[in-house]
């Protein structure tokens, strides 16, 4: 059996998300499988560790001037090839005009339709024309929770029967207790205080704006408090919300920036935090709050969307529009040291769950198994 599989997102530099997703995955491939073959296509050379493969991993380079349409025009141009694959994987929300027999794409969530203010409206536009594509030519779907699987079949009407829920893993790796955390991360980043850590984009639908409020109030409460906010990532398209309610509060001196941070490094900041909030509005999956967990940091996050079936018990829930909610989880957790090692202690279970080997198993077993129906 000839695999296809697009690992262009895989090959970015910087990743996040959907990329890491991806880069995961065909790195388990490879030790997974020694029988099938696969064609990694990509639109530049694979990078480092990406480019290493075995005898049945091929690297296929497919140049083309447009990146953006990379997948829908030159990946489709291939498959009217003679030497196609037998079955397409895209890890990505995204698919060729022009498929094999057999295609399967990941949607891991449909955040643009409920948060259209978090998203140019170009890619609003491009992400909806390839979800209809989508539901037109992919054979299977693969979505990362059942959140999301229940987000696809009530927006667009998808057949349930086409999605195949299979959660994501993390890097059990990289995302462990690591002695000497603090010290590598003030000799790096001249963190020195205690601080409470948020990683993800910095915008509206990740509802930082209420996480600065929600942490100007704890500070109100507690003047004394030495604890800074820690915002990990870059800045998206309403990241001036975000300094309004810096400004409001006058907090400039109690919130840093270290912007993108690599995956290297995160794992420093997962181990010094004193605690991960993650109050997103809309999320697919949530894997920051497993990372978290996986380092010992107690972690509070929403009790919308994916959280809760990802989280289950191992995390202080709050409602993610209520900024005094949330700032009484932050006291919580910051003033009560029981409440803290609980979380640590449910969260060290509750990661063993989750991991990049299981999901690249379901997934392979559920790709060689469209390619035989």
């Amino acid at each position: 059996m000839l695999i296809g599989i697009d690992a262009s997102r895989a090959n970015k530099d910087k990743k996040t998300g959907v990329e890491w997703y991806s880069y995961h995955l065909i790195q388990k491939f490879k030790k997974l499988d020694n029988k099938n073959q696969f064609f990694l296509y990509t639109n530049k050379p694979l990078k480092k560790e990406l480019g290493n493969c075995p005898d049945n991993f091929r690297e296929k380079l497919l140049k083309w001037p447009i990146p953006r349409s990379w997948t829908v025009g030159r990946l489709s141009l291939e498959m009217i090839k003679k030497n196609k694959p037998d079955l397409l994987f895209v890890p990505a929300h995204t698919l060729p005009l022009i498929n094999p027999k057999k295609s399967v794409v990941t949607i891991h969530d449909i955040g643009f339709e409920h948060f259209s203010d978090a998203y140019h409206w170009a890619d609003k536009l491009y992400h909806r024309l390839i979800i209809r594509l989508i539901k037109r030519s992919a054979d299977k779907i693969i979505t990362v929770s059942h959140f999301s699987k229940q987000d696809l079949v009530k927006t667009y009407n998808i057949n349930p029967e086409k999605i195949k829920v299979i959660w994501n893993g993390y890097d059990d790796e990289k995302y462990r207790p690591i002695e000497g955390a603090r010290q590598k991360l003030k000799e790096k980043y001249n963190i020195t205080d205690p601080f409470v850590l948020f990683v993800g984009r910095i915008e509206l639908k990740k509802n930082v704006p209420r996480l600065v409020e929600a942490f100007a109030k704890y500070k109100q409460k507690y003047p004394d408090d030495k604890h800074k906010l820690v915002l990990v990532g870059v800045k998206g398209l309403t990241f001036p919300l975000v300094e309004e309610k810096i400004q409001k509060y006058n907090i400039e001196k109690d919130i840093i920036f270290p912007g993108w941070v690599s995956d290297d490094d995160l794992p420093l900041f997962h181990n010094s935090a004193a605690l991960f909030a993650f109050p997103s509005l809309f999320e697919g999956f949530g894997i920051p709050i497993v990372e978290a967990m996986s380092c010992n940091c107690p972690v509070i996050c929403s009790n919308t969307t994916s959280l809760p079936e990802v989280a289950g018990d191992a995390t202080l829930m709050f409602d993610p529009e209520n900024v005094d909610e949330i700032s009484s989880r932050i006291e919580q957790v910051l003033q009560n040291e029981t409440v803290a090692e609980s979380l640590v202690v449910k969260g060290e279970q509750r990661c063993k769950l989750f991991s990049w080997k299981k999901c690249a198993e379901e997934t392979l077993d559920f790709l060689i198994e469209q390619r035989n129906t």
